[in-house]
C-alpha cells in the first residue's frame, strides 16, 4: 500500500473500525498494512479517539493484552436519541396508520435501513455489556432491528421459526402461550442453532403481553441457554406483562379508530 500521511492513515482507520463495529482489531494489523510504527499508530489512535467522541457518533477503545488492539463501539449522543425516537413518534401518531381492528401500520419504519441501523445502535448500547453470544429474534417483522443488533453487538443472528423447518435438520419445539389471545402456538430452533450454555439477546418489534418473550426464555432453557435481555420496539400498553425484565423504546396507549387518535409515547427505561 503507498504510504499515507496522517490524515489519510486516521481516515483509513476509521473506516475499518466502523466497517466492524464493536469488534477487536490488532494494532499489529494496522501496523503492518499501514508500514507505521507502535508510537505512531498510538498516536493516531489518539486522535481518532477525540474526533469520534467529538461527533458524537461513539467511543474507540483500546483493549490491552496479548489479543488486544482497538475498537469502535458505535452509539447515539442522549440528545440525539431522544430525537430520533420522539420523530418516530411523531411519525407513528399519523392516523393513516390505522388499521382495522386497532392495529398499527409500521412496515415503512421497520424496513427502512436508516431507522432500522438507530434502532440497532440503540439497543446494542442497552445490551453490550451482557456480553452476549448470539441476538435471537422470532420470524418475521423483528428480523431487520434484530439484524442490525446484531452487527453492533458483533454477534450471529439467529431467528426462531413459527413452525418446523425440516430441511434444518434436527430442531427443538416448544408450545407457549400467547399473551394476548392466549392461545397455544409453537416456536421452532434447530439443534446447532445455538451452543449449550450461551447469553442471548431477544429482539422484537412489538409486544403486547410477553408471551412471546416469555417462549424464547423457555425455548433457551431447552438448550441450556440463557436470555440476558429483552428488547422491543413498541410495547403496548397492558396492566400485566408476562416478563417484567425488558427494554422498550416506544409505549403504545391507545389507537382510537373511531376517533383516529394514536397515543404513543417515549418509553423511559
Amino acid at each position: 500500500m503507498e504510504r499515507l500521511n496522517r490524515k489519510e492513515r486516521v481516515a483509513a482507520i476509521l473506516k475499518i473500525l466502523s466497517d466492524n463495529p464493536n469488534k477487536v482489531i490488532s494494532l499489529s494489523f494496522f501496523q503492518e498494512n499501514f508500514s507505521m510504527a507502535r508510537s505512531t499508530l498510538s498516536e493516531d489512535v489518539t486522535i481518532l479517539k477525540k474526533v469520534v467522541e467529538d461527533i458524537g457518533v461513539g467511543s474507540v477503545e483500546t483493549v490491552a493484552g496479548p489479543t488486544g488492539g482497538v475498537r469502535f463501539v458505535p452509539s447515539l449522543r442522549e440528545e440525539d436519541r431522544q430525537s430520533f425516537l420522539k420523530e418516530l413518534c411523531e411519525s407513528l401518531k399519523n392516523k393513516d396508520r390505522i388499521m382495522p381492528g386497532g392495529f398499527l401500520y409500521t412496515n415503512d419504519l421497520i424496513f427502512s435501513p436508516e431507522i432500522t441501523n438507530k434502532l440497532g445502535i440503540i439497543f446494542a448500547s442497552y445490551f453490550r455489556d451482557k456480553e452476549p453470544d448470539y441476538v435471537l429474534t422470532v420470524e418475521t417483522k423483528g428480523i431487520p432491528i434484530a439484524m442490525m443488533t446484531a452487527r453492533y453487538l458483533n454477534v450471529p443472528l439467529v431467528i426462531v421459526r413459527r413452525e418446523n423447518k425440516g430441511a434444518e435438520g434436527p430442531t427443538v419445539s416448544i408450545n407457549y402461550v400467547s399473551g394476548s389471545k392466549r392461545q397455544i402456538q409453537t416456536m421452532s430452533l434447530p439443534k446447532r442453532a445455538v451452543k449449550k450454555g450461551s447469553k442471548v439477546v431477544f429482539i422484537d418489534d412489538f409486544m403486547r403481553a410477553g408471551g412471546t418473550a416469555k417462549g424464547i426464555i423457555k425455548l433457551m432453557e431447552e438448550f441450556e441457554s440463557k436470555v440476558v435481555g429483552v428488547g422491543v420496539f413498541i410495547e403496548a400498553k397492558t396492566e400485566k406483562k408476562l416478563v417484567q425484565d425488558y427494554i422498550s423504546l416506544l409505549i403504545l396507549n391507545n389507537v382510537d379508530e373511531e376517533r383516529e387518535i394514536i397515543d404513543v409515547k417515549l418509553k423511559n427505561n
